[in-house]
C-alpha cells in the first residue's frame, strides 16, 4: 500500500498515542526503525493478509477455498517472520501460532461468506470535524478491513486478533468504529454498522463477532480527541505510560529507558540517531 504523505490521522496513530505518548514519539516522530516486532503483530497480519485474498476472491466471484485461506495465511506468516526479527511470548512457540492461524481459517471458511461486497481493504481520506463543526487541519486516513451490503444495509467488517475473547466494553469505547462511520459517511454518504469479528488464539481457536454503531456525538468525540492530540504533538508532550501491556512487547524499551523529558525535540532526535549509528557499528 503506498504511503499517504500529507500529514494525516488514523485510528493507530491517534490510539498509539493515547496508549503512550513516549511509543508515538519514538515511531512518528524521531522516526525509529523496530528493531523487533511482536508475534501478535505478526500473527495478526498474516490472518489480515489472508482474509484480503479470500474476499477479493469472493467479490471477484473467483473460488475462494479453506486451502487458499491456509495457503495465504502460512505465506504471509512465512514473509514476516523471516524478514523481521519476531519475539515470541513466554510458553509460545511459531509452530503453535501457525496451528491456530490454520484452525482460524479452517473455521472461518466454514462460516457463510460476505455477500455484496462493497471494497477489501480499502484506504481513504476524509475530513475530521471537531464538535463545534470545525475542520481540523490533518485528514483521516481509514482502511476498512471490508466494507459489504446494499444502500440501505450496509455494514464495516473490522478483524481482529486476541488472546481473549472481546467484551462488548471493548467495542463500545473503541475510536475506530467512528473513524469507519466517518469514513463512509464521507465517501458512501451513509451510515454503517461495524461489526468486531475476533479471532481468538486461546487454545481451542474460536470466532467472536460484536456488532456496534456510532451516532453524530460519537463522530464529534472523534474529532475532539484528533484535535487535543494534534495540540499535545505541536507542544512536544511526550512520556511513557508503563504498564505490562504496554512495555512487555514493546520495541523502543531501551530508548525508553535513556529517554529525559528535558531535552528538546532536536537534540533527542540527534542523540537518538548517534545511538542507532553506534549499534549499527557495533
Amino acid at each position: 500500500m503506498t504511503p499517504i504523505k500529507r500529514p494525516h490521522w488514523s485510528f493507530s496513530s491517534i490510539n498509539q498515542y493515547r496508549r503512550c505518548p513516549l511509543q508515538f514519539y519514538f515511531e512518528r516522530i524521531v522516526k525509529i526503525t523496530r528493531r523487533t516486532v511482536s508475534s501478535s503483530l505478526v500473527f495478526g497480519s498474516a490472518i489480515h493478509d489472508a482474509l484480503a485474498g479470500y474476499h477479493q476472491r469472493i467479490r471477484q466471484g473467483w473460488d475462494a477455498s479453506e486451502k487458499d485461506l491456509k495457503a495465504d495465511f502460512l505465506g504471509s506468516w512465512n514473509v514476516r517472520t523471516n524478514d523481521q526479527q519476531v519475539m515470541f511470548k513466554a510458553k509460545e512457540s511459531a509452530s503453535d501460532l501457525v496451528g491456530k492461524g490454520q484452525a482460524l481459517m479452517e473455521l472461518y471458511s466454514k462460516e457463510d461468506p460476505p455477500a455484496d461486497i462493497i471494497a477489501v481493504e480499502e484506504r481513504v481520506l476524509v475530513p475530521l470535524c471537531d464538535s463545534s463543526g470545525n475542520v481540523l487541519e490533518r485528514p483521516l486516513a481509514a482502511t476498512c478491513d471490508l466494507i459489504s451490503g446494499t444502500a440501505e444495509q450496509t455494514k464495516v467488517t473490522e478483524f481482529k486478533t486476541a488472546a481473549k475473547a472481546y467484551s462488548v466494553f471493548d467495542v463500545e469505547s473503541s475510536l475506530q468504529p467512528s473513524c469507519y462511520t466517518q469514513s463512509a459517511l464521507s465517501t458512501l454518504d451513509r451510515w454503517v454498522s461495524v461489526e468486531f469479528v475476533v479471532f481468538t488464539k486461546t487454545n481451542t481457536p474460536k470466532i467472536q463477532r460484536l456488532k456496534t454503531s456510532r451516532s453524530q456525538e460519537d463522530l464529534d468525540r472523534l474529532g475532539d480527541v484528533a484535535k487535543n492530540v494534534e495540540k499535545a504533538v505541536e507542544n512536544q508532550i511526550f512520556y511513557p505510560i508503563e504498564s505490562p501491556m504496554n512495555c512487555s512487547g514493546c520495541p523502543y524499551r531501551q530508548e525508553c529507558r535513556d529517554w529525559r523529558s528535558t531535552k528538546p525535540v532536536s537534540q533527542q532526535k540527534q542523540e537518538d540517531q548517534l545511538n542507532r549509528e553506534a549499534a549499527c557499528a557495533g
